[in-house]
């Protein structure tokens, strides 16, 4: 065959695949009206390429410009449910059509996957669905899918001082992904993660069906705290339990230059943090600006903590336990809990609350990786990590490491699918951001990341070396594209994500999505597939 004749097929091929997308993206849109209640018209929740308000409908919520460019591929439609009868209706339509669902409630993700597929598809995005009841009789709470972390704080805070709850400190990140994928904030030493103190949920799966915890059954209700929830259905709400928090904590940060024995304090903090008094979490983070040259560039640690109780006894317990930080007095602030999530938000002293209700974020792009670490790392190999940040590519660079210990031990690693408890000194969190545009930009500043992630694997977990499902990374392995994918293939992320967890979480998902309906590059396949 004629080079002109190839091309010509291609040509064919492609008009076909077009014609065909816009036939199904049509037919979904009838098939919406047609399904929709009379009361409840679909014009109000829908947007297409077509309305004026489509950009802004889809762009307000991309947390990483990385997937927000003119080639990223963009949904056909974008349909903003008020309800749980305009969800089944958006499950139906898309099944009959054959167009592929990706939910949104944050836009979090940091592959993406909540709002870019290469097929055809439809975003369900709940922002509408954002209502949160605060019950402080009984230490509960019914929050939305659409809600936000730092909505759901300001109205525990609105309801009482000496309530909290364990879950993440950026407050713009949806409530229906963190809680999903375990979710985890500065209390996890103390009440353990956002999923574990999940205590029903409602949820639509793929047969349009709304269930509760009793319904869905125990196998269903364990997947979805910590195993994702795209990969089963479209959860609604979520009951979680409010825990007790003082009505004053002390926070502190002290920042520590190479010059100022970093290194060694850092060091020294690995066998702290994991088995100090569970009221305190001293996580660490790591930049390429500070206070101590060392070649062209600085480096610093800061040491940024959170104890639920007064300094007069944070003081003694930091002097006998981890004197090499130098804690002194003037380090701490002492202040509600409610105003330590703006302190950790990087808010100041004295912000009002109402902070917390806004959902917007400057973005840029940016990548991010996660490990493990279950052995202490040595000085030497820690010393080893600071040429990084002097490379062109780590300008806006950071490396988190969040301990563990205490509550965090005490669960199985079966108890949910999450499965990094025991054992573990803490997580590291890698992060690169840039705002130059390009393909260009993105691979060095990816490049970056990936040497990094390569130094550091003889220091961190092994077989696997486990990841974070929430700290979403495609480089550690991914499905096929369309809807079957093997278990050998899907096992290569899925066990570092969940460990001996994945097997179960495949038989959960063979029960309850046979189809592989609910599905991206990083979901959890079915057997039959």
């Amino acid at each position: 065959m004629k080079l002109s004749d190839y091309l010509f097929v291609f040509a064919l091929l492609f008009s076909f695949l077009l014609l065909t997308s816009a036939h199904n993206h049509e037919d979904f849109l009838q098939c919406l009206t047609l399904q929709s209640e009379k009361d409840k018209p679909i014009s109000n929740i829908i947007y297409t390429p077509s309305n004026s308000s489509y950009s802004s409908a889809l762009n307000s919520y991309v947390r990483n410009t990385r997937f927000s460019t003119p080639s990223t591929p963009k949904p056909q439609v974008i349909v903003t449910p008020l309800g749980v009868s305009q969800i089944q209706e958006t499950l139906y339509c898309a099944q009959k059509h054959r167009i592929q669902v990706r939910v949104r409630s944050g836009g979090h993700d940091y592959e993406g996957l909540s709002f870019v597929s290469p097929e055809p598809f439809v975003i369900l995005d709940m922002i509408n669905l954002r209502n949160i009841e605060i019950d402080v009789e009984n230490n509960t709470a019914w929050v939305q899918s659409g809600a936000t972390l730092g909505e759901l704080y300001y109205w525990i805070a609105n309801k009482s001082r000496t309530l909290g709850f364990p879950a993440g400190v950026c407050q713009t990140i949806g409530v229906g992904g963190h809680f999903s994928g375990g979710g985890y904030g500065t209390l996890l030493r103390k009440y353990g993660l956002a999923a574990d103190n999940v205590l029903d949920a409602h949820l639509i799966d793929v047969k349009g069906r709304f269930l509760d915890r009793k319904s869905m059954g125990e196998d269903m209700f364990w997947a979805i705290r910590g195993g994702g929830g795209a990969s089963f259905g479209v959860i609604v709400s979520w009951k979680i339990k409010l825990v007790p928090v003082p009505a004053n904590v002390t926070v502190f940060t002290v920042r520590k230059g190479l010059e100022q024995n970093a290194t060694k304090i850092l060091h020294r903090w690995q066998y702290v943090a994991p088995n100090i008094d569970r009221d305190l979490f001293i996580r660490v983070l790591l930049t390429g600006s500070g206070f101590v040259q060392y070649g062209n560039r600085s480096v610093h640690a800061s040491f940024n903590s959170i104890y639920l109780g007064g300094k007069d006894k944070l003081l003694p317990l930091m002097q006998k336990s981890f004197p090499e930080l130098g804690l002194v007095s003037e380090d701490c602030i002492e202040m509600s809990w409610i105003q330590s999530i703006l302190y950790f938000a990087g808010f100041q002293n004295g912000q009002s609350l109402d902070v917390l209700l806004n959902r917007s974020l400057t973005v840029n792009s940016y990548k991010a990786k996660s490990d493990y670490v279950r052995q202490p790392i040595p000085e030497a190999a820690l010393e080893g990590i600071w040429p990084s940040f002097f490379e062109k590519e780590a300008q806006s660079s950071v490396i988190i490491l969040n301990p563990y210990g205490g509550r965090m031990s005490e669960v199985s690693e079966s108890a949910t699918p999450f499965p990094h408890r025991a054992g573990v000194i803490g997580k590291i969190q890698y992060l690169v951001y840039w705002s130059e545009e390009g393909t260009a930009a993105t691979k060095k500043h990816v490049r970056w990341m990936r040497r990094l992630y390569a130094y550091m694997a003889p220091y961190v977990s092994n077989s696997p070396r486990e990841a974070y499902i929430n700290y979403r990374d495609l480089d550690i392995g991914k499905n096929n594209k369309g809807r079957r994918t093997s278990l050998r293939q899907a096992s290569i992320w899925g066990t570092k994500y969940f460990k001996n967890n994945f097997q179960r979480l495949v038989f959960v998902k063979t029960v309850i999505d046979p189809t592989n309906f609910f599905r991206n590059e990083q979901s959890i396949p079915p057997l039959s597939f």
